[in-house]
């Protein structure tokens, strides 16, 4: 039979380097490609929690993501996604993971732009009832009912329900409550002595104070020594609420 009839009823099963290269790649990508759920789960904590706080999570934590016994076995699968291509290990840094590429259907987040972390920050915000102005000096009617509403983060309040008052006067600025602060008050009728309360004398006028109570009477005492505390009987002074927190607006 003649050489170029043999060769056309014989394909050479032989390919050429480049061939061969290709072949390897496309086996390998498909190899790569496969992820069980716990490394595919592993690899979705990490880059969220990159992407949160900026650094990849420590072992402990992937450890409780995953609901594993043992560090052993977040070891093995960040070393089966290094060898599929998906992270990398940098050496002599603390929680040195760096998340290479995805599965195909697993798309990297994107940053979140500032306008949007500002429209989280004030959907968060807390509204509460900005009801008069309290005396920090010389008591002054400051309950009232027509109140306005002031937003302030969630940090600044705890558990309980709380209102805000604007302050007036000095009595307090050595605790560093000045004239025109808003104060945040959470509301309660018991304290301990030495706290700085809203404490309301004879139904009427309300004050800022420190409260201490000594020999059956109930002590106002300011933060300035240009104020001499007032000395009044339980019955005349209702605790209004117990100091939270602070803001200043600069002028």
């Amino acid at each position: 039979m003649p050489l170029e009839n043999y060769l056309a009823n014989h394909p050479n099963p032989c390919k050429t380097k480049e061939e061969q290269n290709g072949l390897h790649q496309e086996h390998m990508k498909g190899a790569f490609s496969m992820l069980t759920k716990k490394q595919r789960d592993l690899l979705v904590f990490i880059r969220d929690r990159v992407a949160d706080g900026g650094v990849p999570p420590s072992f402990d934590e992937m450890k409780d993501a995953l609901d594993l016994k043992s560090k052993s076995g977040i070891h093995r699968l960040i070393t089966g996604l290094e060898e599929r291509g998906y992270v990398q290990r940098l050496a002599n840094r603390a929680r040195a993971i760096e998340v290479i590429k995805f599965p195909e259907g697993l798309d990297t987040p994107q940053k979140p732009s500032l306008m949007s972390k500002v429209a989280d920050v004030i959907s968060d915000m807390v509204s509460l009832p900005l009801v008069g102005k309290i005396a920090a000096g010389t008591p002054i009617e400051a309950i009232q009912n027509d109140s306005d509403f002031i937003d302030i983060p969630p940090s600044m309040v705890g558990n309980g329900e709380h209102y805000a008052l604007t302050v007036e006067g000095d009595s307090m600025i050595n605790v560093g409550i000045n004239d025109g602060d808003t104060v945040i008050i959470r509301k309660v009728n018991q304290v301990r002595d030495g706290t700085i309360v809203v404490a309301l004398v004879d139904g009427m006028e309300a004050t800022l104070k420190r409260i201490y109570r000594r020999d059956g009477k109930v002590i106002l005492e300011a933060e300035n020594d240009a104020y001499k505390p007032r000395i009044l009987t339980p019955d005349r002074v209702q605790i209004q609420g117990e100091l939270k927190s602070l803001m200043r607006a600069y002028h």
